[in-house]
């Protein structure tokens, strides 16, 4: 790279970091909250900047409880927009979230909503004036996406991407969209445009990726509801890492057309669309809401499959009455650290306490859906990543900040092109290890006593809670679940305790990467961050898993009361 390419991208970055600092409102800006002040959770409320009306607006976690308030007009689109628009910009100053900021627009489409509501008497939808973030993948009508990318800066969109209508038509209120790892693959989020964001609970940890935007702005509560993607953990691993619900539903229920993506055209495991949110309510509504509007007349790769009420209801499976779960404690090649285990055990205990039955998962071929997953992801050689770096902009080769930029880790090194033939039999071997799968679910009716298989599965987003920058490993535990096609919901449970998570000693390990990710845990280091569990479905079945996720999410908030 000259000398001069590199000042070229270095000078577009500049400049697209100036405009973006210009779209945030002066009045808006706080004071510098001290580098060492690790947990930033508090900084909204204590920066003075929001009125009481507009704490208890975006301190209102149930989201079905915000859209019922819009709807009876106790608290109108606008007052709605600015408060979580506010919440945004102070969450934005303190964790690096966002990437395009407009405000001025959200507040006109409220402006319409309220006017909407006041002379007809009833809501445009039933997102309306919901403020709704989105991850920096969903092109909006004249407006950037760069998506991490140097040499994206400066492409406009003309046209929005089909979610993006769906959304607008469902009353949601687009406010902002966030901050992505350069080349969406990292369980991680900095690029050479926006730079790192940094978790709410912690700095020195990661919200994850490569929805890490996202849940790192929805936990400080500056959007109630955010859309990301997820190809191997990107919705579900960010939710996990800052206490939020997630939802990768099977890959084509949702719209994809119009989103920019990396890998794109690779469709042997295809990207999910799902939300993150601070309730599952949000979760059920959104996903229930688009479709509603049967996204798969304006998608030609979305199911035509509307929504099942019935299926949500659990209407066959005893209306949720005595269910049968399968537990996995893990998968076989790295042990997950005393917090994810006690996540595990309390959700067992929880269900077992209101009457539902859980039995042992042990894991089986997982190295096998990993490594089918990762062929798929190299097969071009890296073409895909070298096509964006057009501007001179260095690929980002690890997320570790003090790493040598020339050290590539093993998952990242670039592989020879696979040909034509060769990715028929990756599809093949998928196709088997699915088939494999989806017997061994079936064959688990032998053991529930309910007459059916399992109704839901439960095991780890990860092998650990957030982790210090740099140090996220491969996301075995959520990447499996992508080969499967399966829908998973991530369902907060608790949190990192020093005092009961103590690292267990150990002598032997299952593997290499078992020993790097044990010797990872020090307590005091996670210490106060979130841990979830994944709640995982036979494919296709969204609203099972999410009639399902209702139960267990019930069993948990009755088990800690």
């Amino acid at each position: 790279m000259t000398s001069q390419s590199a000042a070229q991208w270095q000078e577009h970055v500049a400049d697209k970091k100036k405009r973006q600092q210009a779209s945030i409102p002066r009045e808006w800006i706080i004071s510098a909250v001290p580098e060492d002040q690790l947990n930033v959770l508090d900084v909204p409320r204590a920066s003075g900047l929001l009125t009481e009306r507009e704490l208890e607006i975006t301190e209102t976690t149930e989201v079905a409880v915000l859209l019922k308030r819009l709807a009876s007009a106790e608290w109108s689109a606008v007052e709605v927009a600015t408060a979580f628009s506010k919440r945004a910009i102070i969450a934005h100053q303190v964790v690096n979230c966002l990437t395009e900021i407009f405000i001025d627009k959200a507040l006109e489409r409220a402006a319409e909503l309220d006017a909407y509501l006041k002379e007809h008497g009833t809501t445009v939808g039933p997102l309306h004036g919901l403020p709704v973030s989105l991850k920096d993948q969903f092109p909006i009508k004249g407006l950037e996406t760069t998506m991490g990318y140097a040499a994206w800066i400066g492409k406009v969109a003309d046209d929005d991407a089909v979610l993006v209508k769906l959304l607008v038509r469902a009353g949601a209120v687009l406010f902002v969209r966030t901050n992505v790892p350069q080349t969406l693959m990292w369980g991680e989020t900095n690029n050479n445009v926006f730079g790192r964001t940094l978790n709410p609970f912690n700095r020195r940890l990661t919200p994850g990726g490569s929805s890490g935007g996202e849940s790192a702005l929805i936990s400080m509560h500056g959007s109630p509801l955010g859309v990301g993607s997820d190809i191997g953990g990107s919705i579900r691993v960010p939710a996990h890492f800052c206490g939020l619900y997630g939802f990768k539903p099977s890959s084509h229920r949702m719209p994809s057309y119009g989103i920019v993506n990396s890998l794109d055209g690779q469709e042997s495991i295809a990207t999910a669309l799902g939300p993150l949110t601070t309730s599952l309510s949000g979760v059920t509504t959104f996903f229930q809401a688009i479709l509603d509007l049967e996204p798969w007349r304006y998608c030609p790769a979305t199911i035509p499959k509307p929504w099942s009420h019935e299926d949500f209801l659990l209407s066959k499976r005893g209306n949720g009455e005595k269910l049968c779960f399968g537990i996995m404690w893990d998968e076989g090649s790295v042990k997950p650290h005393s917090p994810i285990h006690r996540a595990l055990n309390i959700t067992k205990q929880a269900l077992e306490a209101a009457g539902h039955k859980v039995i042992e998962w042990k894991s089986l071929r997982h190295a096998e859906y990993i490594a089918v997953a990762r062929s798929f992801f190299l097969a071009d050689g890296s073409e895909d990543y070298n096509s964006c770096l057009t501007t001179g902009e260095p690929l980002i080769n690890s997320m570790n900040p003090n790493a040598d930029p020339n050290d590539i880790p093993a998952f990242r090194i670039p592989r020879q092109p696979l040909t034509a033939y060769q990715l028929w039999q990756l599809n093949k071997e998928r196709r088997a290890l699915r088939k494999a799968h989806l017997d061994r679910w079936e064959a688990t009716i032998s053991e529930t006593g309910t007459g059916r298989p399992i109704d839901g599965l439960i095991c780890p987003v990860a092998p650990y809670a957030a982790v210090p920058h740099g140090q996220t490993r491969s996301s075995i535990y959520t990447v499996i679940w992508n080969t499967m096609d399966a829908p998973a919901l991530v369902i907060p449970v608790t949190k990192v305790d020093p005092r009961v998570d103590v690292k267990p000693a150990r002598e032997e390990f299952w593997s290499e990467e078992d020993r790097v990710v044990h010797d990872m845990y020090d307590p005091e280091i996670y210490k106060g961050v979130p841990v979830g569990v994944q709640l995982v479905g036979p494919t296709l079945q969204e609203e099972v898993i999410l009639g399902v996720g209702t139960v267990v999410d019930a069993a948990l908030k009755a088990y800690r009361t």
